[in-house]
């Protein structure tokens, strides 16, 4: 497996395997799969956006993961930003970098590639700040959580629902930059 930096264009010239991906791992129907490409073809044009890919030997796309600067007017950002104290909103939404996405085939996952492509989507993250949304109670989001945390991310808000979506979400965060791989321990 090797990991690479994604330009916007990398991105779209895979949207199919990306969204096969995002698919698989969250257990999505196929309806949702054809809302959520629009989206991601539009986000790749945000401020500060960055990429990251983890590809197979043979050129499969076994994970990704992207984000960009949070910013007024932005869908997610103006939700969170509703639902945070006045300080809180000063502290992690002024500068922050939003991990918008981060996934793994199911098959390809326990071997380190989220941790992986975390660590290196915000190595490369303009802000002071990283937020992310993860699902509350799903089984299969173990996984995310004990990586989120093994990162330093605290509860910024728990069971938080979006517009549109019955499911209960946490949103995490974290200050930037991270630390040194070695200096974490890791």
């Amino acid at each position: 497996m090797r990991l690479l930096p994604w330009l916007p264009d990398d991105l779209l010239r895979r949207l199919d395997d990306v969204v096969s991906v995002y698919g698989e791992a969250m257990n999505y129907r196929s309806e949702l799969l054809e809302v959520r490409r629009g989206y991601i073809a539009t986000h790749v044009r945000r401020p500060g956006f960055r990429a990251v890919a983890t590809l197979t030997t043979d050129g499969q796309l076994a994970g990704f993961g992207y984000g960009y600067h949070s910013a007024a007017g932005q869908w997610w950002h103006d939700q969170v930003r509703g639902a945070l104290s006045r300080p809180d909103r000063r502290i992690w939404l002024t500068d922050c970098f939003e991990v918008v996405e981060l996934h793994v085939r199911p098959q390809a996952q326990g071997h380190g590639i989220g941790a992986h492509q975390l660590r290196t989507l915000l190595a490369q993250a303009d802000g002071a700040t990283t937020l992310l949304s993860t699902p509350e109670a799903d089984e299969q989001r173990s996984r995310a959580w004990r990586l989120y945390r093994r990162f330093g991310f605290v509860d910024l808000l728990r069971d938080f629902h979006f517009p549109g979506d019955e499911r209960a979400f946490a949103v995490l965060g974290r200050t930037l930059p991270l630390p040194p791989p070695d200096a974490a321990g890791r």
